[in-house]
């Protein structure tokens, strides 16, 4: 039988009954044992997460299978390649006790550990958002947080954000559609979202959108459904994806990327880096370029989801940044809310840390447990051959920017083009969804802010505003 033991190692006798000064007597200041464990549990959670505070995780790995050589000298996407990866599902509005099969857009964060250092793919599983400048993103995500007076969810204050900001209708549509419901983390698909950049090895750079197709089907649930489901199940995702893997169900999406030359963007005719925007496959077809599978569940949820940090930071040689302002200001606010959230180090974690050669001057800061490898040199420059040292010929082709700095505007004001074309593409059953999905959320909506969204709808299509007066019962 093992013998239980404090954290350090040291063996409890009696973990049933605290010492205390005689049967009926007050409790003794030197049992350290209790002492240690009601001083653990206050400090059990950390905080969670802003946003996608609720989610579920899994180990898997991803095989390509296309030549992309010609694209990208990154060694994960090299023909045969195989690379593990983390990945974590979530919901993005509720709290960490929110029920899984609420209407929301789902996070798909992808942490790969490839041989050049972690590259982390933060998206979601839809290819939009509903913002395409960060600057309105801590008021946008006020408003699907509880008023801080009632401390309610806000039907009024979604509305009235998307409603003022037209930006965000082609995420909305699809947020009101048949598929703002996901049965599964398993049957939806997952996008990178933001335009990335790939570089080859003759440092030329194209753009590049990520895709991940489901190989289990897309299915989804309607309102009703949902509401049965969390009535019995809060955790429906989470025990979906658990005990499909546990049975070695595996899940399994397609990856396929969109690429465009550097300065092949003008045939979009819209911004390309524009988050609330798709490039259209007419215009940029997919490639399929391999296959992504979950094949092992967490340990420890804790350790390995809670804990888990994703930041678009994270990138290796051959794969960058665009100059898309929502991933801009997310290179930034990422990695700074795992150093509030986790802590200084929370790179060092096992589920975080890089299985590549790590050789940093970053050595010290609260719970950093590393092994200190720096022989000589602390520093850089340094004057050591044995000391990590930088490598200009990593450096990225040089971005051809702007010389005027000021606060712009969008390049266009075209809100209903992307949403009509996705409304147009839907049948009568997803177009009544969407209609009667609309008018659920609108319960509690001020009147002026109904009329307000009946008119962007009326741009959209009258076919589509009609809908939904219909749905209003108006």
């Amino acid at each position: 039988m093992k013998k239980l033991t404090n954290d350090f190692g040291n063996i409890i006798a009696d973990n049933q009954n605290s010492l205390s000064a005689g049967a009926k007597g007050p409790l003794l200041m030197q049992d350290y044992i209790l002492l240690e464990k009601l001083a653990h549990q206050n400090r059990e959670r950390i905080p969670e997460r802003t946003v996608h505070a609720k989610g579920s995780g899994a180990y898997g790995e991803i095989k390509i299978t296309a030549d992309l050589s010609a694209y990208t000298k990154a060694k994960i996407f090299q023909k045969g390649e195989v690379t593990p990866l983390f990945l974590r599902f979530s919901t993005v509005a509720g709290e960490a006790g929110a029920a899984d099969a609420e209407r929301d857009v789902r996070g798909f964060a992808i942490k790969f550990y490839t041989k050049e250092g972690n590259w982390d793919l933060v998206g979601n599983n839809t290819p939009t958002f509903f913002i395409r400048d960060a600057y309105k993103f801590p008021d946008f995500i006020h408003t699907q947080k509880r008023d801080p007076r009632t401390h309610l969810r806000s039907n009024n204050a979604a509305w009235d954000f998307w409603t003022l900001c037209p930006e965000s209708l082609h995420q909305v549509t699809i947020l009101m559609s048949d598929r703002g419901i996901p049965a599964s983390y398993r049957h939806m698909h997952g996008f990178g979202s933001h335009t990335y950049s790939f570089i080859n090895d003759k440092n030329e750079r194209f753009w590049v959108k990520f895709h991940f197709k489901t190989m289990q089907g897309i299915k989804n649930l309607t309102n009703e459904e949902a509401a049965k489901i969390i009535a019995d199940d809060r955790e429906s995702h989470q025990r979906d994806l658990y005990e499909a893997i546990e049975n070695k169900d595996f899940p399994k999406w397609k990856v396929q990327v969109q690429i465009l030359a550097e300065n092949d963007t003008e045939k979009l005719g819209f911004n390309p880096f524009d988050l609330t925007k798709i490039w259209p496959h007419s215009i940029v077809p997919l490639m399929d370029v391999g296959e992504m599978v979950l094949n092992k569940n967490p340990q420890n949820y804790f350790n390995e989801v809670e804990q888990a940090a994703f930041s678009p930071s994270n990138i290796v040689p051959g794969i960058s940044f665009s100059p898309d302002k929502m991933l801009q200001a997310r290179i930034f606010s990422y990695p700074d809310a795992h150093r509030y959230r986790i802590g200084t180090n929370y790179h060092l974690l096992p589920v975080n840390r890089a299985k590549s050669e790590v050789n940093t001057y970053n050595v010290a800061g609260a719970m950093n447990f590393d092994t200190y490898k720096n022989e000589a040199a602390y520093y850089e420059p340094n004057s050591y051959d044995y000391s990590p040292k930088e490598d200009k010929s990593y450096l990225e082709p040089d971005l051809a920017i702007d010389n005027v700095a000021q606060r712009f505007a969008p390049l266009d004001d075209d809100f209903y083009t992307q949403p009509r074309a996705l409304f147009n593409i839907m049948n009568d059953s997803q177009k009544a969804q969407l209609f009667n999905n609309i008018a659920a959320s609108m319960k509690g909506v001020d009147e002026k802010i109904i009329t307000r969204a009946l008119n962007h709808f009326e741009k959209i299509s009258s076919d589509y505003a009609n809908g939904v007066k219909k749905a209003l019962g108006k």
